[in-house]
């Protein structure tokens, strides 16, 4: 039995190890493995480790303990998941689990070793330190500079919203030009785009915008281009990039927009660093995280109405 637990702890910490990897590095499934991970060590590693070692013990007298370390060990895990993820109420847990470990772990702990004249002064002193480290992780994750970037594309967001609503009250000019065509066509993309990403994430485009917040794996790669690949864009990007691409020619052909023309790749962000233009929806897509995707939208809807608004 102990052989089995020792190979699922290993096997969870190289779960988890791999997850913090791929989150640093800001890899696809970064999430997963950090979920299952967290799981694992939670619901499964950690009270089969619990029991084995409280049926060797071979008494009852310490049951109390084994249950408030599986529950602090359940309530700190859940915190720093839930704020390495960036989901929804990370801050009130965590808020809750940096004292839960001395409000409930350590008195327990202390009352029920201190019967135990066998117990050594080293077990408590490293039990401390553990806590000292799992105060000071915990800290770390607080200051949470990732998520002040993602707070700040929001920001980018309701600013987006704001000029948007100003756009919109301008009149519409009829009859409408080839030129005021292919913005619309840009524009319609670009709605059915954001509408895909968000009801793969559950979201409304009310939702978006009066709270994103609520988004659930905000800078998590890749999600964007799944859900467009999963509604039949692919590869993902190819019917954004076709109708940018469309306008485009279509500023150029069309005179009185020459600077317009030799500035709207930058406006549409066309401009693939490699220069390969099939490896555009990968960028856009797949290699930008979730929150930052739905701002690039959010922004590439601002220019376009903006540039419809001068359109004679």
């Amino acid at each position: 039995m102990k052989q089995k637990i020792y190979i699922l702890g290993l096997l969870t910490v190289l779960i988890v190890i791999t997850g913090l990897i791929f989150k640093v590095n800001h890899l696809a499934g970064a999430g997963i493995l950090l979920i299952v991970g967290f799981i694992t060590f939670v619901l499964v590693f950690l009270p089969a480790a619990l029991r084995n070692h409280y049926k060797a013990e071979g008494t009852s007298q310490n049951l109390a303990l084994y249950i408030v370390t599986w529950l602090t060990c359940f309530v700190v895990f859940t915190a720093m998941l839930f704020k390495i993820l960036h989901w929804p109420r990370a801050g009130q847990l965590m808020v809750v689990a940096i004292p839960f470990p001395y409000v409930v772990f350590l008195p327990v702990f202390l009352y029920v070793t201190s019967k135990n004249k066998n117990f050594s002064i080293y077990n408590t002193v490293f039990v401390l330190l553990l806590l000292v480290v799992n105060s000071v992780f915990s800290a770390l994750l607080g200051l949470n500079i990732t998520r002040n970037r993602i707070d700040d594309s929001y920001n980018l967001s309701h600013n987006y919203e704001k000029f948007e609503i100003v756009l919109s009250q301008l009149p519409e000019k009829v009859p409408a030009s080839s030129l005021n065509l292919k913005i619309a066509e840009a524009l319609k993309t670009v709605e059915e785009y954001r509408g895909i990403i968000l009801k793969h994430e559950n979201m409304t485009q009310q939702q978006w915008q009066d709270n994103p917040g609520d988004l659930v794996m905000p800078d998590s790669k890749g999600r964007s281009a799944v859900a467009l690949i999963k509604a039949g864009d692919y590869p993902a990007g190819t019917k954004l990039f076709a109708s940018l691409e469309a306008l485009t020619k279509e500023i150029e052909n069309t005179s009185g927009y020459e600077e317009l023309a030799k500035s709207a790749p930058v406006i549409f962000d066309l401009e693939e660093p490699s220069g390969k233009e099939e490896e555009w929806g990968n960028w856009k897509f797949r290699d930008n995280s979730l929150s930052w995707v739905l701002i690039y939208l959010d922004g590439l809807e601002t220019n376009l109405k903006l540039i419809k608004a001068t359109v004679k």
